[in-house]
This record gives structure tokens, C-alpha cells and sequence, in this order.
């Protein structure tokens, strides 16, 4: 059987504008959501590994998961969204604007932002570096949806586009690619579809 590789989006999180956004949590919708694929795992069942972001809300994503599918959680620090910090919290009209602008503009900062070419290079560079060697069994990512777009992107060998990303669903989207040819089987889909 050829291992499935798979990167899942953390769900919906609790906005707080005062707290830095590496450290929001899930809300309580995104939590129920990350509950219920715990609870079922579907076809995450084959997972043998577990990696996350070390962001509070890919976290509280991955913990349960790698709970339930009786695996260690390893954390991957440079796994992070594009860093955002120059601005931190924008308001949801105002953040769209600017990512609309990142994804357009790959190789510029956009106020202060890392570029989508960094940040593509960087989460295209520690998803091979955890697939190196021999698996034996399948993997699940779980990160973010600005560098999970980046990534489905550069394995579907075309250029950063925000038409890729997973669309205004709060998030908790996934797709998959095969361990060996690596290149996304499908578009986003939710993480019900699991």
C-alpha cells in the first residue's frame, strides 16, 4: 500500500486582538470539529505520525489526534503560519485585503510580513526533511492555511496563487499527496471528509 501524507488546517479559532495570534486557541466549534475526528479517525487510522506546527491552535488540533491514533506528537516549530508579527492582528476586512496582497505579491513583504516565497521555501523544506528515510505507515501534517496553500502549491508545481487556498471555511481543510510521488491526489477538502 503506497503511504498517504496527509496536511490538515487547524479548524476555527477564538480571535482575541490583544493576545499574539501564535497563541490563539480553537474556539469552541473548531474544538467539537478536532472531537469528532478524534473520536472516528476515519481514514486516518493508517497514521503512524503525527507532526505539527508549534502555533496554540495546531496544537490543541494534533494533540487529539495523535491521542487517539496512540502516537507521540512531534512539534515542528518552523512549521508556523507566514509569520505575521510586523502587524499582528488585523481586523478580518483588513487581514484579507493584506493576505489578498501576499499571495499576489510573492516576493515582497508586504507591511513587514515574510514573503510567500519565504515562507513556501520554509514549510517546503520541513515537510521533506520529516519525509526523508522510510515511513511505515501513513503521515499527518497539521499546520495553518497560508503555508498549507503555499505547500499545495509548490507540490502541484505551479506558481503561488490565493485561487489554491482552502476557501472561507474557518479552516480544518486538508489534502493529501502519495509518500512517493508527492504531488496533492485533490483539491481542499474538509476535515468531515476524513
Amino acid at each position: 500500500m503506497p503511504q498517504i501524507v496527509r496536511y490538515l488546517t487547524h479548524p476555527q479559532v477564538l480571535m482575541e486582538p490583544l493576545k499574539d495570534v501564535r497563541a490563539w486557541s480553537l474556539n469552541e466549534v473548531g474544538s467539537s470539529r478536532v472531537a469528532s475526528l478524534a473520536a472516528r479517525l476515519g481514514s486516518l487510522s493508517r497514521t503512524r505520525r503525527v507532526v505539527s506546527s508549534d502555533e496554540t491552535k495546531a496544537l490543541e488540533t494534533a494533540t487529539p489526534l495523535a491521542l487517539a491514533l496512540g502516537v507521540e506528537l512531534e512539534v515542528r516549530p518552523r512549521m508556523h503560519e507566514n509569520d505575521r508579527s510586523a502587524t499582528g492582528f488585523l481586523p478580518p476586512q483588513e487581514f484579507e485585503a493584506v493576505a489578498d496582497q501576499f499571495f499576489a505579491e510573492p516576493a515582497m513583504s508586504v507591511r513587514g510580513w515574510e514573503t510567500a516565497d519565504d515562507a513556501q521555501r520554509r514549510i517546503v523544506a520541513e515537510i521533506e526533511a520529516c519525509l526523508v528515510g522510510p515511513q511505515d505507515g501513513d503521515i499527518l501534517f497539521v499546520g495553518h492555511g497560508g503555508v498549507g496553500t503555499l505547500l499545495f502549491c509548490a507540490l502541484s508545481g505551479i506558481g503561488i496563487d490565493r485561487r489554491f487556498d482552502q476557501g472561507p471555511v474557518g479552516g480544518g481543510c486538508w489534502f493529501a499527496f502519495d509518500f512517493r510521488v508527492r504531488r496533492p491526489q485533490r483539491r481542499w477538502q474538509p476535515m468531515e471528509a476524513l
